[in-house]
């Protein structure tokens, strides 16, 4: 398999952020002084923040704005992206090297535009992508494929020479059905799920590995 194009999602795969994200589904309706449902933090990594503001909205009947929703949601995470979270171990070194084999990059996020890259400047990679997707401006969470196939579109690459690495089941399942080919990132976040991930993972890559050690193992002989 000839690689031309690589399409990444951020937190949990390029980002070590998802543990904010663990618990933010439910923190955010305590914080209103709301006793959130059981499973809330599942079903909010799901949705696109904009969704997931939709759904507090109808579901638990807020009566500020979705927009406002969306605003507080975004408030509660800036400080992290805009100061804190820095990036998986040798992801920096990968990123580099795709550039130099003039290899195609484009992250595909259920993140906001502005909080995406603020991190990815801060952190010295924003440079390296061709492109930036999130699930609010394409209009679908990961539970479609409608990211992928439109960063597929921005890269102008096949899909038999892009990989999309990704650390949640749901976006992997919805990226394998779509007829993608998918790099697993291990990630603690998804630690109850990991066995489900090797198994319908194209590629799987540990905490421990060197990203550019497992590309030169398994494509180093394919051609750039």
């Amino acid at each position: 398999m000839q690689i031309k194009g690589i399409i990444f999602d951020l937190d949990g795969t390029l980002l070590d952020s998802m543990p904010i994200w663990e618990t933010l589904g439910g923190d955010y309706l305590v914080q209103k002084g709301i006793v959130p449902e059981i499973g809330i933090n599942e079903k909010f990594k799901t949705l696109t923040t904009y969704d997931a503001a939709k759904y507090y909205k109808t579901h638990y009947g807020l009566k500020e704005s979705v927009k406002t929703i969306l605003e507080e949601i975004n408030k509660h995470v800036e400080y992290q992206y805009l100061h804190v979270f820095l990036l998986k171990k040798s992801v920096h070194e990968f990123l580099k090297k795709m550039v130099s084999n003039k290899i195609k990059l484009c992250v595909a996020t259920a993140s906001e535009r502005y909080i995406v890259e603020a991190a990815l400047k801060r952190n010295g990679v924003f440079k390296y992508f061709d492109s930036i997707l999130t699930c609010t401006e394409v209009g679908y969470a990961k539970t479609e494929p409608a990211i992928f196939n439109e960063a597929l579109k921005q890269l102008g690459t096949k899909k038999t020479e892009t990989l999309i690495f990704e650390d949640a089941l749901h976006a992997i399942q919805t990226a394998k059905l779509a007829g993608f080919t998918v790099v697993g990132i291990e990630d603690k976040s998804a630690e109850s799920e990991k066995n489900k991930i090797q198994k319908l993972t194209d590629y799987y890559i540990k905490s421990n590995e060197s990203w550019s050690e497992w590309y030169d193992k398994n494509f180093n002989n394919c051609g750039f």
